[in-house]
């Protein structure tokens, strides 16, 4: 795991707009001028036990248990708008810290304890809405597979932590790598269209991913995502459909960067039953350009929950297969989890996740398995 691999996972997460509403705090509200706060805290204790095979068929076994954040960073968020007539504007902007900073440089220098936060500012943006429908300007998560975490049932747990996330000093990932790709957060302009039918289009010009610091970006990244909700007797149903395109060139070589991201939910009563998938090429695990001659990915992730009352019980599988050429590598994650909301923005989380990484060249491959507990706290 290289060094700037390791930098990204502290934005490798996030909780979307799912939170936004939640519970907000209200801070101000006169003649059609609006501020509020919303905001999350989650730590967890994890155990894990991970068996690493190397190409020589050797096992090298390791047990770490850490108290350290979940698949969520824990963050601030403000919102505040006003109301010109029939026009909206408002503006949202969020900071998020990782709370797993002790011993925060131990991967490269084991005895210089210390601390590592640092704020990263993932939403600061505005919009202008109306009967038209919603333009966004500034920098917000991207619209490729950005439905398929959010409908993530362990958005607010745990996750996976392969790949030497178990004793590192970054969140977890959820099923980043086991399922879909990471919606990174990025410089826009996004219009959304009001609600025709149930259906809602959202289409973007987002800043572009760099295949190299020489390559050249003629056109932006273009994003866009169909959502479609209904409801019927005691139940719902939303489907989604999202994709990405994008070129750069290099050395007078185009690389596209290319992928489409989809997926459904029904729920019936207490059961809710979802199942997402994507197909990408030249997309690394957090949306990173690769070259796409020599990289394409496929995943999926089906999961199953049953609430009743104050409990949530969840089912999960989830696994991306990418072929960069060479190798064939398949990650996947099995995961049990329960949620209990013991007071209205409190939740305990207990989790179970086993995470396989596997190859058809005989390299490294490892088996993972992490138990933790935890709790996360919500305004």
């Amino acid at each position: 795991m290289t060094k700037l691999f390791k930098l990204s996972l502290i934005t490798a997460t996030l909780t979307m707009a799912t939170f936004n509403a939640n519970a907000a705090i209200e801070l101000y509200n006169d003649d059609g001028v609006t501020f509020s706060s919303d905001g999350l805290v989650n730590i967890f204790y994890s155990n894990s036990d991970t068996d690493t095979t190397d190409a020589n068929g050797d096992v090298t076994n390791s047990k770490q248990s850490r108290v350290k954040t979940g698949f969520l960073p824990s963050y601030i968020g403000f919102d505040a708008s006003k109301q010109l007539d029939d026009i909206k504007i408002a503006t949202r902007s969020s900071f998020w810290v990782t709370l797993s900073d002790t011993d925060a440089f131990r991967d490269t220098s084991p005895n210089d304890a210390g601390t590592g936060t640092a704020i990263d500012i993932r939403q600061f943006y505005a919009t202008v809405s109306g009967d038209f429908g919603e333009v966004l300007f500034g920098k917000d998560f991207g619209l490729y597979n950005r439905a398929n975490i959010m409908g993530d049932e362990l958005l607010t747990g745990y996750g996976q932590t392969s790949g030497g996330l178990a004793d590192s000093g970054f969140v977890s990932f959820g099923n980043i790598n086991t399922g879909y790709t990471y919606a990174f957060p990025k410089a826009q302009i996004t219009y959304r269209s009001p609600d025709m039918a149930g259906f809602k289009l959202a289409v973007g010009i987002m800043d572009p991913n760099k295949v190299d610091g020489q390559s050249d970006e003629e056109l932006p990244r273009f994003e866009a995502e169909l959502m479609y909700n209904t409801s019927f007797d005691n139940g719902s149903l939303k489907a989604w459909v999202s994709g990405v395109t994008q070129t750069s060139e290099l050395n007078g070589v185009d690389q596209d960067q290319s992928g489409v991201g989809y997926g459904a939910n029904v729920k019936f009563g207490g059961l809710s039953l979802t199942a997402s998938g994507y197909s990408a090429e030249g997309i690394g695990a957090l949306d990173t350009m690769v070259s796409a001659e020599t990289n394409e990915s496929d995943g999926y992730l089906t999961q199953a929950s049953y609430t009743i009352g104050d409990n949530r019980f969840v089912l999960s599988y989830g696994e991306t297969t990418t072929d960069n050429g060479i190798t064939e590598t398949t990650n996947s994650n099995s995961n049990i989890a329960y949620f209990r909301t013991v007071l209205p923005g409190v939740t305990v989380v207990a989790e179970y996740n086993k995470t396989e990484n596997d190859n058809d060249q005989n390299a490294v491959a490892e088996e993972n398995n992490v138990f933790s507990i935890g709790a996360v706290v919500t305004f």
